[in-house]
């Protein structure tokens, strides 16, 4: 990776993010509640709509981005200006760390100050250019990647919060919601995904793990709540194939297109 201007690395980044016109942080209190997944799936649908859109991977440790986009086996390109990310589908720019391990089974044994340096080139190295929206997809919780990203992001920027609706899951989405409030992030919303599941068979719902909770918890915290995305199969084959599934069709579909709806209601806001 590039030094940039090693004593200015914020500035670097400030200097970057001018062309940027809406900045998206992608969240969750705790793993595996699909956060990469809606981060991947949001960028796809934005550029279908015609938007320019960048995705950064900032999960330093477990970096699936480019496995959801089929962009795993690609490189980084290195220009005058800076880093040049990798063009996945429809002209999404994307910069991750999985770009730069030797292997993807090559683990990244990293103390936070490296993190926090990684970061700050990511987003201050990278020749973005002109761009609608950045989608940031965050590791869960609130450790030094969601802080660099809170403290670095010039404003107005959008915390996205990703929960499942079971009580465990809320409890640690709470305490994200609270985190973005600490850092006065601009405007913060909730997103439930695995939200019940329809039997292909007797076309019966399924409230495997329950339902709800992510808008109760939104209204008790006085913050907007985004929408459900349900349980669907198609949704875990589009990621391991590398295509994202909000560019098809179906329930998940439907329901991710009204989820995309009230973000950019919340954007122009």
């Amino acid at each position: 990776m590039t030094e940039g201007n090693p004593h200015d690395p914020v500035g670097n980044v400030m200097k970057r993010l001018t062309s940027v016109k809406h900045k998206i942080a992608i969240m969750s209190g705790k793993g595996g509640v699909g956060k990469s997944t809606v981060a991947a799936n949001l960028a796809a649908v934005l550029v279908e709509q015609g938007h320019k859109v960048g995705l950064l991977d900032v999960d330093i440790n477990g970096p699936n981005i480019p496995k959801m986009l089929g962009i795993e086996d690609e490189k980084l390109g290195q220009t005058e200006e800076g880093i040049l990310p990798v063009v996945a589908r429809g002209g999404i720019k994307v910069m991750s760390m999985a770009f730069l391990l030797e292997s993807k089974d090559s683990p990244v044994i990293w103390r936070g100050p490296l993190k926090m340096q990684a970061i700050k080139q990511f987003l201050g190295d990278t020749d973005w250019g002109e761009l609608d929206y950045l989608i940031i997809d965050l590791p869960p919780g609130t450790g030094d990647e969601a802080l660099s990203i809170a403290q670095l992001i010039p404003k107005p920027c959008m915390a996205l919060i990703v929960t499942t609706p079971q009580d465990v899951a809320l409890l640690d989405s709470r305490k994200a919601v609270n985190f973005a409030k600490t850092l006065n992030m601009d405007s913060i919303s909730i997103l439930e995904n695995m939200s019940g599941f329809s039997c292909p068979h007797c076309g019966k719902d399924i409230e495997l793990f329950k339902t709800g909770g992510g808008e109760r918890a939104a209204k008790e915290m006085g913050v907007s709540f985004l929408g459900s995305l349900p349980i669907d199969p198609a949704i875990v084959e589009s990621g391991d194939q590398g295509e994202p599934f909000a560019a098809g069709s179906g329930p998940a579909k439907d329901a991710f297109t009204n989820i995309i709806r009230n973000i950019e209601s919340k954007m122009e806001e």
